[in-house]
């Protein structure tokens, strides 16, 4: 099996399996082959770096380090990776979900349980606009919809000041 990386007219992108490089421009030429997503059949091959596989040691060694690049990060973020290990996902989603926190901790004020009532001050303009964090209800938020007043939901444990974990 061979993998390209391949895009629609739609900028689509999306990874194709083909037996060979001879299958692909076979079924590229009859037009056989459509993105998964629109269903467009003008498809373009783009570069792809081979996969080899160096049997299992590698990645039980680095899902045991759980050490993740910036540029693992990046690539990850950016979708300019050609092939992620699954050993790898675990740690990059951690590792994503690191810096995640540490934005929010760093670029966010923590106003607790007042969060409804100071999203309501800073939209009728009783405060100056700045961004916030805390603890709503379910009905809180959907109140604050219901003005007018969007919120977004962070994944447990992105709450805390107790720094990054």
């Amino acid at each position: 099996m061979i993998v390209f990386n391949l895009s629609c007219a739609q900028h689509h992108h999306f990874d194709g399996w083909f037996r060979s490089s001879e299958d692909y421009e076979r079924q590229s030429a009859q037009s056989l082959i459509e993105c998964p997503i629109c269903g467009g059949k003008e498809i373009a091959k783009h570069l792809s770096a081979p996969r080899i596989n160096v049997g299992p040691s590698n990645a039980a060694a680095e899902a045991a380090t759980g050490q993740v690049t910036a540029s693992q990060t990046n690539e990850l973020a950016t979708g300019s990776h050609d092939v992620i290990g699954a050993a790898t996902i675990p740690n990059l989603q951690a590792h994503m979900l690191k810096q995640f926190k540490q934005f929010v901790l760093t670029n966010t004020e923590n106003v607790g349980s007042d969060f409804a009532e100071t999203a309501r001050k800073m939209h009728y303009g009783e405060q100056s606009q700045r961004n916030i964090r805390g603890r709503i209800s379910a009905e809180e938020s959907q109140a604050l919809r219901e003005e007018g007043i969007e919120t977004v939901g962070l994944p447990p444990g992105i709450f805390l000041d107790e720094g990054v974990q």
